[in-house]
């Protein structure tokens, strides 16, 4: 493993832990009233949406808001005290917060699904504590993905065994949502090399969080390098995330419906800002005989088009939500096949959408929507950056294999 380096000066940005929050989060009663939410929290993360972007902001009264509206507990199972809403509904809710402000959508994706993890794997007593912990806002970030390793799932972070409790070393990278969390689960390997999560405090001596994120899109998911030197963590919060793709679950396909909703959330904001500058700025071609850009035959075909390949992302984004729910309820390689194809199919549908409209949007707005005043080039970057997650050119392989020869998908994060 070749590591990153880490410079005095990177190491100099090392950020410290936030507290938890003083009242318990607002708990949402039904999946209406959690897409309420979702729109109300919209129209308010929208409004310095682009200053964020422009001057790398850090969303935090927008993140505590988030958080504690109940939001972030939405797949908390009702055995435990949870509202369990459709995951096409916590689907719906990342996208229509990420057509506000993808960053922000993105931050919520491994919380959500680190719950989901802890009811695939977790025995009673771990959900209990740790659901209990969710419930009370509680924000989950993320230390997954390492920097220098072959491939993804090639993980060089490792805990050995120290009685009630285990020792973790070793560094972090792509981590979204760590520098403002509460608890950070940690993927690391048992000495069999099977994956945990261990989910450390965030404050907890030797776990360090530095702000070096440098990407040209998706800016503010609070993403940076993580340290982990000699980190302690129970072992009541140790996950035995592995489980979760020993057999078939509904777990891989859940880390993946969240990622589709926050590029069809993109693609919205996008066709809504083209339609947005079409209507009120741009002006119509000379050779076009009509007064107004919006009576633009051209762009009106456009605008048709990139509508309708956001509804079939849409409407497939809502067929994977209800295709999990099937698998959780009975996971078998069946159900779970099923979930994760639909969800793939969303993938390539939202990763398309989301680079095309973000792309149209300049050449039907006109050159008056590249200056900078406008901020509108973070949408494009952050579709250009978000959709890089894991390969679509592999989605289509995974279709074909299905659907040509029966073959499964494999059993993983990344599908």
């Amino acid at each position: 493993m070749t590591l990153p380096t880490i410079n005095a000066e990177n190491a100099a940005k090392a950020v410290p832990p936030v507290l938890r929050p003083s009242q318990p989060a607002h708990f949402i009663k039904t999946d209406a009233e959690a897409i309420a939410i979702a729109k109300t929290l919209a129209a308010e993360f929208v409004k310095e949406s682009a200053a964020r972007d422009r001057d790398r902001i850090w969303p935090v009264k927008e993140l505590d808001a988030f958080s504690q509206s109940g939001l972030w507990s939405i797949n908390v199972p009702k055995a435990f005290g949870g509202p369990e809403v459709s995951y096409a509904t916590l689907a719906k809710v990342i996208e229509i917060i990420s057509a506000a402000d993808s960053s922000i959508g993105q931050i919520a994706q491994n919380h959500l699904g680190v719950v989901a993890a802890i009811r695939t794997v977790s025995g009673p007593a771990q959900q209990k504590l740790l659901f209990a912990e969710v419930l009370k806002g509680t924000r989950f970030g993320n230390a997954f993905s390492e920097f220098g390793s072959k491939r993804a799932v090639d993980f060089e972070t490792k805990f050995v065994d120290a009685g009630d409790h285990v020792v973790v070393n070793g560094q972090k990278f792509y981590s979204s949502g760590a520098l403002l969390a509460h608890l950070v689960p940690i993927v690391a390997l048992d000495d069999e090399g099977k994956a945990w999560y261990a989910i450390a405090e965030r404050g907890a001596p030797g776990l360090t969080v530095i702000d070096d994120w440098s990407s040209f899109g998706q800016r503010t998911t609070l993403s940076g390098t993580v340290l982990l030197d000699n980190v302690k963590v129970p072992k009541t919060h140790l996950v035995p995330g592995y489980k979760g793709y020993e057999v078939p679950t509904a777990d891989g396909a859940i880390f993946q419906i969240i990622q589709v909703a926050v590029d069809t959330g993109i693609a919205q904001a996008a066709i809504d800002e083209t339609v947005s500058f079409v209507r009120t700025k741009s002006r119509a071609w000379v050779d076009s005989g009509v007064d107004n850009a919006w009576d633009d035959p051209y762009t009106i075909q456009a605008i048709g088009d990139l509508t309708l390949r956001l509804h079939a992302a849409q409407a497939l984004l809502e067929k994977a939500g209800y295709a999990i729910d099937r698998a959780i309820i009975d996971p078998n390689a069946g159900t779970v096949a099923e979930a994760q194809i639909v969800t793939a199919e969303a993938k390539i549908l939202s990763t398309e959408i989301a680079i095309a409209a973000t792309n149209k949007l300049f050449e039907l707005a006109g050159t008056r929507s590249t200056l900078a005043e406008h901020g509108l080039d973070r949408h494009w970057r952050n579709a250009r950056t978000h959709t890089l997650h894991d390969p679509v050119r592999w989605k289509y392989a995974i279709l074909g294999k299905y659907f040509l020869n029966g073959e499964k998908p494999p059993l993983h994060a990344w599908s």
